[in-house]
């Protein structure tokens, strides 16, 4: 028997190592790289020291989600962050896609609008942030742990306003196609402009976005169909936290509403839905809870994407019992650039830096770390 029979009947072992159709896309592995925000796009314009850091982390038959990618020049709320609304983003992100694309990989842009997470400081002449709700945010400790986060009082986006918004993204979607991406995964999570609607915690409108159920998912939906009528619903994904409290965004009934947003997604008929686990309550922070994926991973008639404190033991498990055909891995994979691999050999992992995580450096916490050794 050779090597590589070997290897595939190891690999067939192993639930995160085997193949999987993802619509149109043939995966060789089911270890998807989660969007992880980098900060290191000086003045929003994505640079040449992404393409090597996207591509340490491609291979053949994987599937890449870009950093959140801001959608216009209001969706800013963090120092650095890439956008894809201009000509000159545009062609930043093709040398980066082209990269990814030579080792066979699959890659999406993860497209946003951080909405009232954000300052005037952030905002096109010093303008409010816009928002569903005109609610101000308490400051926050930064992820980093050392600096707190400063959040303007937003403004309340006018009805005649939403659809500007909307088409915003369309757009956003259409440039990326042009970069060369094979897909978009529409930000819906971690209380950002969309969770902003979805959540009764933020959202206190009373026209038709806001109050019942199906009201508070309309803008998000009305995001999905205009994206998906612009480049296909077969390379359209959304990423929600229904469970999550992320940025004071909330839900009274978040069983209700992951099952809500996700059987109204299947009439639109999209490639995936990835979606936070109930554990992870806020960023990083896993917690035990009784509340489980399984009901709305079964309402969702695509792929269905887990995320959130995944390892390779409970990611096997995730995909042996069927409770995910994907997991995404964000610290592991950025600190473990052959995370696919390490899985395949159980080898040991390298420890993530969190203090460099969102550094502006082109290297340090970005590019060096370590491959396993090649054996001879």
């Amino acid at each position: 028997m050779g090597s590589n029979a070997e290897e595939g009947q190891a690999k067939q072992q192993i639930p995160l190592l085997t193949p999987y159709q993802m619509g149109n896309f043939h995966l060789s592995h089911r270890v998807v790289l989660a969007p992880l925000t980098r900060q290191r796009s000086f003045g929003n314009v994505p640079q040449p020291h992404a393409v090597l850091y996207y591509s340490q982390r491609a291979t053949k038959g994987g599937l890449l989600v870009t950093e959140a990618t801001g959608v216009n020049d209001t969706a800013q709320g963090y120092p650095d962050t890439p956008g894809i609304w201009t000509k000159e983003q545009v062609e930043a992100w093709k040398p980066i896609v082209d990269a990814v694309h030579a080792k066979g990989t699959v890659f999406f842009c993860q497209i946003w609008h951080v909405g009232r997470v954000s300052n005037t400081g952030f905002q096109p002449n010093g303008k409010a942030p816009i928002s569903s709700t005109d609610k101000e945010m308490a400051p926050q400790l930064r992820s980093n742990g050392l600096d707190t986060a400063q959040f303007s009082p937003p403004r309340r986006l006018t009805i005649e306003e939403i659809p500007e918004i909307v088409n915003d993204f369309r757009i956003a979607a259409r440039n990326a196609i042009e970069a060369g991406f094979d897909g978009v995964e529409v930000h819906g999570a971690h209380g950002y402009l969309i969770e902003q609607f979805l959540k009764d915690q933020c959202n206190d409108r009373t026209d038709q976005y806001g109050g019942s159920l199906e009201n508070r998912c309309r803008f998000a939906l009305e995001v999905v169909e205009a994206v998906s009528g612009e480049i296909g619903a077969d390379r359209v994904g959304i990423r929600l936290s229904p469970f999550a409290n992320y940025m004071e965004c909330g839900d009274s009934n978040p069983k209700a509403l992951g099952l809500c947003m996700v059987e109204a997604l299947n009439k639109h008929g999209i490639l995936y839905c990835h979606m936070v686990e109930p554990r992870m309550k806020t960023v990083g922070e896993k917690v035990e809870c009784p509340d489980s994926l399984v009901p709305i991973r079964k309402a969702f008639k695509g792929t269905f994407i887990a995320a959130g404190g995944y390892d390779r033991e409970d990611g096997n498990k995730a995909i042996a019992e069927n409770r995910a055909d994907l997991v995404a891995f964000g610290r592991h994979f950025l600190a473990n650039p052959d995370l696919p691999k390490r899985f395949f050999l159980n080898a040991p992992l390298n420890k993530y830096n969190r203090e460099t995580f969102y550094t502006p450096d082109p290297v340090l916490g970005y590019t060096d770390y370590p491959f396993l050794e090649e054996t001879a």
